[in-house]
């Protein structure tokens, strides 16, 4: 039987003048009707979310909707360009407390730049069920930022973490510490992902995990504790 919905890893290997690209790992959601893509890069990456989009045969033009995890400009980055080229075919949702750094009202808290105004069409908040691609569950995990999310896709078991997790080598890890702004936060977001059946993680940072990841958070939990 043909597949009618599903969830496909995108990895971003974005050249942004450094020595290697900088690779990020999000996913699309997609059902017969339409595609979701879960955060965007960062800026002047629409021809390659174009071409690895394509790749995976998700066409641009099915893309209907665009999740921001959260405001940090890696995942921000290419928003304005996809909403401008979608020439009001996209929809963007984000939890409620990112509006304001989405709509350039504020600066962006690690940056502290003002971010290209993006309308919001839709508010998340903790708990909402998404009807998208079989449905997905909103996980309000802040800490790395006061406004990130994380997405469970229901049929799939596969958590889209963004930064509330990483990983290595396929081990998931907790949050880079570095980059997380309120560390005791974060720890108890992860101790919300306990909740969840998963059977798959998609890091922004680090990529796929896999096997048993209630035991590994589990142990994240642990040794965050200590």
């Amino acid at each position: 039987m043909m597949q009618t919905q599903g969830i496909k890893v995108i990895k971003l290997e974005m050249n942004i003048g450094a020595d290697s690209p900088f690779i990020v790992h999000t996913a699309s959601l997609w059902d017969e009707q339409e595609t979701v893509l879960v955060d965007t890069g960062v800026a002047g990456q629409l021809e390659l979310i174009r071409s690895v989009l394509a790749d995976e045969s998700l066409p641009f033009e099915k893309l209907t909707k665009i999740i921001i995890t959260h405001q940090d400009r890696d995942h921000i980055g290419s928003l304005p360009d996809l909403v401008a080229a979608s020439e009001g075919g996209v929809q963007v949702l984000a939890h409620e407390v990112a509006i304001p750094y989405l709509a350039g009202e504020i600066p962006l808290i690690k940056s502290g730049a003002i971010a290209p105004t993006v309308k919001v069409d839709k508010a998340l908040q903790d708990g909402d069920i998404l009807p998208y691609a079989g449905g997905i569950q909103v996980i309000y995990t802040p800490g790395h930022t006061p406004d990130h999310i994380s997405l469970y896709h229901i049929p799939s078991k596969t958590l889209i973490s963004g930064d509330a997790l990483t990983a290595q080598d396929g081990v998931l890890m907790p949050f880079d510490p570095q980059f997380t702004l309120d560390q005791a936060t974060a720890l108890q977001s992860i101790i919300k992902l306990l909740d969840l059946d998963i059977e798959t993680v998609v890091a922004y940072h680090g990529g796929v995990c896999t096997g048993d990841i209630k035991a590994r958070l589990k142990e994240i939990v642990e040794n965050l504790s200590v």
